[in-house]
């Protein structure tokens, strides 16, 4: 089972892809989509699209995992991140049946025992989960921490 995980933004959009053989988390790939910021919206939100649709062709995911959007005080970064959020799922769902949404909450909750933990308590263990040998990025980290949220929930135990 190959499960990918996103964590959505117009400015950077993490991803991470994690396999599940045997009930143990196994780290394929992670990294950040970054559009050009000198572009116009639509041409970063097509930029998006065609690099989700890249990550999606390579690790063929048979399951995948968003963040939610969380309300913001600035509604203009709100319409975006959820302009971003449409985009990714939109490119899943054309190579994906399985799309499922948790808040970051739900995600944190779930990998490190904690709704409201830390960055680098949500890297930390995703790096001691996955057993890297540095810690990811941030966006790619809480991508992770998304895939590793879904593969627990689809195992239903204690990976």
């Amino acid at each position: 089972m190959i499960i990918l995980g996103i964590d959505p933004g117009l400015r950077k959009t993490g991803f991470g892809v994690i396999s599940l053989e045997k009930r143990n988390l196994v780290y394929k790939a992670s990294g950040v989509i970054l559009p050009n910021n000198e572009q116009s919206d639509s041409m970063r939100l097509k930029n998006l699209f065609t690099s989700m649709e890249e990550v999606l062709k390579t690790y063929s995911p048979s399951h995948s995992v968003i963040e939610k959007v969380f309300l913001n005080t600035n509604p203009k970064t709100t319409l975006a991140l959820g302009q971003a959020r449409g985009v990714a799922i939109a490119a899943m769902a054309l190579h994906v049946e399985s799309i499922l949404e948790l808040s970051s909450n739900e995600i944190k909750k779930t990998v490190v025992g904690n709704g409201h933990a830390s960055k680098k308590q949500v890297q930390f263990m995703v790096q001691n989960l996955l057993k890297l040998e540095k810690q990811a990025s941030n966006d790619a980290s809480d991508a992770l921490a998304a895939a590793i949220a879904l593969a627990r929930k689809l195992n239903k135990t204690d990976l």
